[in-house]
Formats: C-alpha cells, structure tokens, sequence
C-alpha cells in the first residue's frame, strides 16, 4: 500500500479556513474540494461560474497531475458538473485551484461555504515520444468509431 501513496504539499490561501482535503473512506480514490466561499453562491440554470477553493498545492514531481472531476451527488440531483469536464492541475501549477462548475439543470443551485463542490484524484503522467509511421498495427476494430462495437446490452 505504501507504494501507492503521494506526499502533496498545500497552501492555504488567504482567509481560508476550511479543512485540508481528507478521504472519505479507506477505499474513496478521491479527495472533496470544499467551496471557499464567505456567502452563498447561487448558480443559475446555464450558468458557469468560477468557484474558489482556498487551496494551492504543489503535486511531488512531474510524474504525477491531479485531475479534478465532478461529484455525482450534485450531477444525480441538480444537473451540476464541470465546464471543463475535467480539471487538469499540473505539476508546475502553484496557484489556486478554482472550480469551474456548470448548472445542466433547470433550478438554481445555491453552493453554501464549505459545500464539497469537486472530488480531485492523483494519477501518474506518461510524457509521450511520437514515432510518425506509414501504417498503424492491424486490429479486429480498425478505425471503427462510435457505436462500431455495437450498442446497448451485450447480452441482447
């Protein structure tokens, strides 16, 4: 298990008083992202916002990104998720990580201070060396695209 765990330094930006990212259970993969605000926050239905964090952090070396992704509590009852899809905090990045969250839903969504907001999970980096060739491995899909596997259940 040892060879699974990261040290991450964070900085707590001015005023922040929230609790560092914790796990939720032993087996979470992901730490929650709390909202960093001093007053409610009402996003709107097709409104994007920016939201604040309090939180720098400073990832152990550039074989590793934390990447911040939506909570599924708040898409399954509001219709909220990121504008980006997904955050991307690279290893050089020192500022403070802002959540940029979009409301699919039809009702306004308040976001209290301290509401977890974002689940961010740490994964490891491949950097890539392209090789430019004439022809590419054969496979039994091939160029295949969306939906050339089939759709619905594998069992109908």
């Amino acid at each position: 298990m040892s060879d699974c765990i990261i040290n991450v330094k964070v900085k707590r930006m001015a005023n922040n008083s929230l609790a560092l990212p914790t796990y939720a259970t032993a087996a979470s993969a992901g730490v929650d992202l709390c909202a960093d605000l001093t007053e409610p926050l009402v996003v709107k239905p097709r409104e994007n916002i920016k939201i604040p964090t309090g939180l720098a952090i400073e990832l152990p070396n550039q074989a590793v990104v934390a990447l911040v992704f939506a909570r599924s509590g708040l898409a399954s009852r509001f219709g909220m998720g990121l504008t980006n899809g997904v955050g991307v905090i690279d290893s050089d990045y020192r500022g403070e990580i802002q959540v940029l969250v979009q409301n699919l839903g039809q009702q306004e969504v308040t976001i209290n201070p301290g509401d977890r907001i974002a689940q961010m999970v740490f994964m490891p980096v491949f950097h890539a060396v392209f090789e430019e060739v004439s022809e590419l491995q054969q496979t039994p899909r091939g160029a295949g695209g969306f939906g050339s596997t089939g759709v619905g259940s594998s069992t109908t």
